[in-house]
């Protein structure tokens, strides 16, 4: 009897899935997806309801073969991939590029952890592919593909090429846009509170026994948040107060009850690594698939799953696994934190998939210190946040002692009832009763949030007791502008709009910081100018694209479809018709618009008359005088805390001890895109170059021969070394004589004319090197002194390449080049380029 294949996406999920299920099973991987859509056509058929036209993945061949080979020898094929839609898809494209025998019996199973009982559960109980889940994922994929090819092409043309456009991405990018925007819009208003530092009157330490409370009611009318607008009115206040007394009117205590957090779901856990690790989105997600696949943690379990599956937005939780969790908390913290009964969470977010469970560990007696020495930091410090989210979720609730009073204040208040009072202050506390889940854990908040039940001690307080007052503070205040995303507040404001799902929340920040739309800056997402842009042209020209509402809407359709209450094919041709017309109407709009750019409020510092722009090269943005080409300036820039632009400083040039063997001055370390030159320090008097070697030592110097080029007669023949340090000898008259050999045995043989057009090419030389240039070929050269054929090179006395500085990014194609103050090519940022 043969083996029963199974396949799963990764090796290490491979590994732990094979240790369980042990002989009759054979385990291997897919290595993730087999097959997707070309990258160099649409890869839909318009015409066939929109049929996606897949291809094996580039670099899955061998995969494939392998699979092939394992199914035709095994008895049953198991494909235990993710259990979402996309390992639903991934499963049905494995049957498609492994072409399964039809007589061959496939299974599909699904497990949330994997656990040896989970393991052989799912193995005991198949089932066949759930092709509405495929369809609901080959609609997203084909939507996202008919965004993505058909507006890029525009952002090519008008932007810059390279640039992407997509149909969550671009939602993201206009969040980031529009916050920042309201920020710099932002305009803060003024405020004023009194406050009072007040004291009972037999207390005997008052920096021990002092407490504050805040004005909230005036002559019996409640305060409102602007009524105390400026320094006078506040100070009027302070002045009606002078000689007030200070009585205690009303005392509130009660219990003030805390519950727990639900376990985490995809969204949620990424917001807390956020905040509390400090964890990029794409870091939480690698993290935890390692702890979901399978960690080594000795003893007699070995390979074992850690956390359920990490890509869910449901908070349900098995019945097993609460129970477990209950018994940890008895043996660990005691009955009075458990509560009665197993709580039960209720998922907020559109379109959760209910049927699914949270985030939590497999085995809540396997506790963080126990795996500790076993994992990385990383693995460690996520497991224990999951760990301690989902146990504290069974627990009973904190309970804190509230306490709430109402202090009168005035002159001649003491026969006065509490109601006519000419002033009302308000003090709060707030003290730890009972712990509860807070043992445990405490959820993090985002910035702006205040903790309601952070801890604020009050004294013990009486109705119609006098206080004394220590001091009256006037505090000033201005209202503060929205904080920028980060993010964790990026993916829980996705969530709460309903764009996106589970699985694409950290690819899409990922890919926006990769395109360059956002930056990063302390942790906050910072769009850049080049994000500005396309948002604007997007949503001026494609505003249902980046509409919220239009977005989440399609959401909830791929749910639809998965849920098999719609068609895919139709939901697809709904969007299309209209995004193509409106396509059609964008591109004859779009015809005499100018490749944008974003005049700054910056003046040329070389002309001081233009005005600097902020332009999108290759390799970023960068800002270039306006009066191109009368002045030619450009320079990197950064952004600073506040958003705005400022360029950066020049480097200064690193002096190198070799000396320039035209003019004896020394030589200066620089850069271009091809990498590291010298340059002379005499530039543009002197403008002497040489190439660097791998190990970065100056290239040899030509030698002299003393044989007479055949070709011209006049020059002498140099022996000159190549890129790859094989020698070539070139006439010492180049650009005049471009005569070249790879060898002295050639020389004897020369026949002008037949014998340059028979003869095989010789290598090409290198910057330092261009005198020699074969008859009938002219020869630019790279960086590194490459020679490249189609130009002519001029050199300098040594034959080295001389005249304008070599090009930077900046200066490919003819474009101008950013110059260091010798004039030769600066050294490119990491990330930015000046490219015009």
């Amino acid at each position: 009897m043969g083996e029963k294949l199974v396949i799963v996406e990764s090796p290490a999920k491979a590994r732990t899935i094979q240790k369980y299920l042990g002989s009759g099973y054979r385990v291997e991987a897919s290595m993730g997806h087999v097959r997707d859509l070309p990258k160099s056509n649409l890869g839909v058929d318009l015409e066939a309801n929109f049929a996606p036209v897949y291809e094996i993945s580039p670099g899955k061949e061998k995969i494939i073969a392998a699979l092939r080979k394992s199914i035709r020898q095994a008895d049953a094929v198991y494909l235990a991939t993710d259990p979402d839609r996309e390992g639903e898809a991934i499963a049905w494209h494995i049957t498609e590029a492994a072409k399964i025998p039809r007589d061959k019996p496939v299974y599909r199973v699904v497990f949330t952890e994997i656990t040896p009982g989970a393991v052989r559960s799912a193995m005991a109980s198949p089932r066949d592919i759930d092709r509405r889940l495929v369809d609901a994922q080959q609609a997203r994929r084909v939507l996202d593909r008919l965004v993505g090819y058909k507006l890029s092409p525009l952002l090519w043309e008008k932007v810059r090429r390279g640039l992407s456009a997509g149909r969550v991405q671009s939602v993201a990018v206009r969040l980031i846009v529009e916050r920042e925007r309201e920020i710099e819009a932002f305009v803060p208003q003024e405020y004023w509170t009194i406050e009072a530092d007040l004291l009972k009157q037999n207390a005997s330490d008052s920096q021990r026994d002092a407490f504050r409370a805040m004005l909230i009611e005036r002559s019996g009318k409640k305060l409102e948040k602007f009524d105390i607008g400026a320094s006078d009115q506040a100070q009027a206040i302070i002045a009606d107060l002078e000689g007030a007394a200070y009585i205690v009117r009303k005392v509130t205590r009660r219990d003030k009850r805390r519950s727990p957090a639900p376990p985490f779901t995809t969204s949620t856990l990424q917001q807390e690594a956020g905040r509390k690790l400090g964890f990029s989105a794409k870091r939480t997600m690698a993290v935890a698939q390692q702890l979901y696949e399978g960690v080594d943690i000795g003893g007699d379990e070995g390979l074992v799953g850690l956390i359920t599956y990490m890509r869910t937005d449901s908070v349900n939780v098995s019945r097993e696994a609460q129970e477990e969790a209950r018994r940890v908390i008895r043996e660990r913290f005691g009955e009075a934190y458990l509560p009665a009964k197993p709580p039960v969470y209720k998922t907020k977010a559109k379109g959760a998939q209910e049927a699914h469970e949270a985030i939590r560990p497999t085995l809540s007696r396997r506790t963080p210190e126990q795996v500790q020495p076993y994992l990385t930091s990383d693995q460690y410090r996520l497991y224990d946040l999951i760990w301690k989210r989902f146990v504290a979720s069974q627990m009973e609730a904190a309970v804190f002692d509230s306490t709430v009073v109402d202090i009168g204040a005035g002159r001649d208040i003491g026969g006065r009832g509490a109601g006519s009072d000419p002033y009302t202050f308000r003090a709060t506390g707030s003290v730890l009763k009972f712990p509860g889940f807070l043992a445990v854990y405490n959820v993090s908040l985002d910035e702006g949030e205040e903790d309601e039940d952070s801890e604020r001690r009050l004294p013990l307080l009486e109705e119609g007791e006098a206080l004394n007052l220590l001091q009256l503070l006037p505090v000033q205040h201005f209202t503060e502008p929205p904080p920028r995303f980060t993010e964790a507040s990026l993916v829980k404001e996705l969530e709460r709009l309903g764009i996106g799902r589970p699985s694409t929340y950290a690819p899409t920040i990922s890919t926006i910081i990769e395109r360059e739309y956002v930056e990063l800056a302390d942790k906050k997402l910072v769009p850049t100018t080049l994000g500005r842009v396309v948002t604007d042209l997007l949503v001026e020209h494609f505003p249902s694209i980046v509409d919220y509402g239009f977005t989440s809407e399609m959401e909830q359709q791929l749910d639809d479809i998965a849920e098999g209450e719609k068609e895919w094919a139709p939901v697809l041709r709904a969007f299309y018709r209209p995004f193509e017309q409106k396509l059609a109407e964008a591109q004859r709009s779009m015809r005499n618009v100018k490749r944008e750019e974003i005049l700054t409020d910056l003046t040329c510092p070389r002309c001081n008359q233009g005005q600097l722009a902020v332009k999108f090269g290759r390799n970023g943005e960068f800002l270039a005088c306006n009066r191109y080409p009368e002045c030619d300036f450009t320079s990197d820039f950064h952004r600073d805390s506040d958003g705005r632009i400022v360029l950066d400083a020049p480097a200064s040039p690193e002096t190198s001890d070799v000396l320039c063997d035209v003019c004896g001055r020394p030589m200066i370390l620089k850069k271009s895109r091809f990498g590291p030159f010298l340059g002379c320090s005499g530039y543009p008097e002197c403008k002497n170059t040489r190439r660097l070697d791998k190990q970065g030592k100056p290239a040899p110097l030509p030698k002299a021969t003393g044989v007479t080029c055949p070709k011209c007669g006049q020059g002498e023949l140099l022996e000159r070394r190549g890129k790859f340090g094989r020698p070539f000898f070139g006439c010492n008259r180049y650009p005049k004589c471009d005569y070249l050999v790879n060898s002295l045995d050639e020389v004897a043989h020369y026949t002008p004319d037949a014998n340059e057009a028979s003869k095989p090419q010789a290598e090409e030389p290198t910057a330092t090197d261009a005198k020699a240039t074969p008859a009938r070929k002219r020869v630019k050269t790279d960086a590194n002194g490459a020679a490249a054929a189609g130009k002519r090179v001029k050199t300098d006395a040594n034959g080295a390449v001389a005249g304008e500085p070599m090009k930077t990014k900046a200066s490919a194609n003819g474009k101008r080049a950013k110059t260091g103050t010798n004039g030769a090519a600066a050294a490119p940022p990491k990330k930015r380029g000046t490219e015009r």
